[in-house]
């Protein structure tokens, strides 16, 4: 396939907001594939080069760009600088400078798909002395090789802004149409998904099998599977009437989520967070236990990664936990705030999957590998047959300074990257007015106003994410509790990533004076959730025949600020804050 046409197709793409006008253009999109490119095409509409949990980026800053751009159309880097301050996109300077190139093209042969994807690659590998200057002339040859459009989305893939619009659950939805004709295999395509969170090889493996192959995608080792989420429930009659006769419960950490891949014959670990990224090198006092208490050859497990002090006998608050989280001074923090992993659930070992098994036998076989080590234990555990047995258990996680508990089905599989009522969690805070924190996506930002005009910086616009539509729609803005440091985090941080038109995922009836593109995640407490004609969460019609939809009512930030430990797929759905919202309801009329 040229990438001249895929170079038409995501322009059709961008000029389109209907979600199903979206799915039709990828399905023919991805028909014009070979079976060999699909897979590419995939994680090129994605706006990666890999699946995101290896974390292949070509490195490649704005200012790389404009020295490229320069390089392959004769105008110097002052001028693509003053294009790019009058058009906000350095993709549409691109291609309004290549097509004025002072320069003759430097190929006649047309670029192929895998020309441009390969080469993309091949700048991500190039590191050490004078990395930069061959970045740079990578990229200016595959420009100078390019017709404007193709520079459009070549300068876009570079920097990371392809921006399409087109999210996980919308490209799976094409790929069923493509098998299929229909989009009911969605959910196969989902569950495979979920297994192997790599949307290019589920995109491979229909190319080159088809529907039927999907069935054997299986768990594998250092592929990370996307991790069970938990429903809500303020109390514990709800949860053992939702459970059955009985159920498990769990002490709930404030923690850092994680999910250790080990392998003693290859004497290999690799730990991935809660959203999916390589954290090893953050955690060595992890890894090296795992090698180390482990009672099996290979493994699969997930645990929650806290701080505890040993003398005082209590943990740290997630604030100091989440220091771990980073890419310097490591050994030092590793020894100042030492970490517990406390397992609580097993996918895999010794070439056997345990997602499919029962909690029950999973947690049985994770008890038998799980040596009595320093680092790695197992999560407090408690199987209870009534609701007074819950309530002392939640009682007693509380007074360890605990976040709550997790109660999980006893014969219930492990549900990957899906929310269902087999764990369901019940928190300290569910004693308020609104039940719970909820994360919210930031998708614009406002000017500060009064004595906050000197720090550009006045509030947040906050979404949560609609998983039937596959869009991000508004619940609140933030205004208050911020502090001066948090102002000019935000204020930088966003600064960063702020576009001039609305993102394309994002329904939203109100502006702010900033939109930017859909990537932090904040968590957010409120006195509770009300109805409004503002925000577009779960709008419909109310009893009167207004539209309206869900709002937060005196929101306000309850962390340090970005919520480092989770992504946008981590983000508060609409059906919780529905649910949230009913179950408010219900805690007024009982009281």
């Amino acid at each position: 396939m040229l990438f001249s046409s895929l170079s038409e197709y995501y322009e059709r793409l961008e000029g389109v907001s209907s979600r199903l006008s979206m799915i039709d253009i990828m399905t023919e999109m991805f028909s014009k594939a070979s079976k060999e490119e699909l897979c590419n095409i995939v994680y090129m509409t994605q706006g990666v080069l890999g699946p995101p949990f290896k974390g292949i980026e070509t490195g490649i800053a704005e200012k790389f760009t404009e020295a490229a751009i320069g390089i392959a159309t004769g105008f110097s880097k002052e001028h693509v600088y003053d294009e790019y301050k009058k058009a906000g996109d350095m993709g549409s300077v691109a291609e309004k400078l290549v097509s004025n190139t002072k320069l003759r093209r430097m190929e006649n042969r047309k670029l192929e798909v895998n020309d441009v994807f390969n080469t993309m690659k091949s700048i991500a590998g190039i590191s050490g002395e004078g990395s930069q200057d061959k970045k740079i002339r990578h990229l200016a040859h595959l420009i100078a090789s390019s017709t404007p459009l193709e520079a459009r989305y070549i300068v876009r893939l570079a920097l990371g802004t392809l921006r399409l619009g087109a999210g996980d659950a919308t490209i799976l939805e094409a790929l069923s149409k493509l098998a299929t004709g229909s989009r009911e295999f969605k959910g196969e395509l989902e569950n495979a998904y979920n297994t192997c969170s790599d949307l290019g090889r589920i995109a491979d493996v229909l190319a080159k099998h088809g529907a039927d192959g999907i069935k054997d995608i299986r768990v594998e080792l250092f592929s990370p599977i996307r991790p069970a989420l938990a429903e809500r429930l303020p109390t514990a009659e709800e949860i053992l009437k939702k459970m059955g006769d009985a159920c498990s419960v769990e002490s709930k950490y404030d923690g850092m989520r994680t999910q250790v891949h080990m392998s003693k014959k290859g004497k290999k670990v690799v730990i991935f967070s809660r959203n999916l990224e390589t954290v090893t090198d953050m955690f060595p006092d992890i890894a090296e236990a795992a090698l180390k208490d482990i009672d099996a050859e290979e493994a699969i497990f997930e645990g929650e990664a806290i701080a505890y002090d040993e003398i005082a006998n209590e943990f740290h608050a997630f604030q100091e936990t989440i220091q771990r989280k980073r890419k310097h001074g490591v050994k030092e923090k590793s020894k100042e705030l030492p970490l517990k992993l406390f397992a609580f659930d097993l996918l895999y070992v010794d070439g056997e999957q345990y997602t499919n098994k029962e909690y029950e036998k999973r947690r049985k076989k994770l008890e038998s590998i799980i040596k009595k080590g320093e680092v790695i234990r197992l999560s407090d555990n408690k199987v209870v047959t009534k609701p007074s047995e819950l309530e002392h258990y939640f009682d007693e996680a509380i007074g360890k300074g605990l976040e709550g508990i997790v109660a999980k089905d006893l014969h219930a599989p492990y549900v990957a990257g899906a929310r269902k009522f087999s764990w369901i969690k019940m928190k300290r805070s569910y004693k308020s007015e609104l039940s719970d924190t909820v994360d919210l996506v930031v998708i614009g930002y406002y000017l500060g106003r009064g004595t906050r005009a000197e720090f550009q910086f006045g509030g947040l616009l906050g979404a949560v994410y609609n998983e039937d539509r596959d869009m991000f729609e508004t619940i609140t803005r933030i205004g208050t509790g911020f502090t001066e440091q948090q102002m000019e985090m935000f204020r930088d941080l966003l600064g960063k990533i702020k576009i001039k038109n609305k993102p394309v995922r994002v329904d939203s009836l109100v502006e702010p004076d900033f939109w930017v593109e859909p990537k932090y995640i904040v968590t957010v407490r409120a006195d509770e959730i009300t109805r409004s004609p503002m925000h577009t969460c779960g709008r419909g019609k109310n009893e009167g025949g207004d539209e309206v939809g869900y709002a937060l009512r005196f929101p306000r930030i309850v962390s340090d600020g970005i919520r480092k430990d989770k992504s946008v797929n981590d983000t508060t759905t609409t059906s919780e804050i529905v649910e949230m919202f009913k179950q408010q309801r219900k805690t007024r009329i009982e009281k």
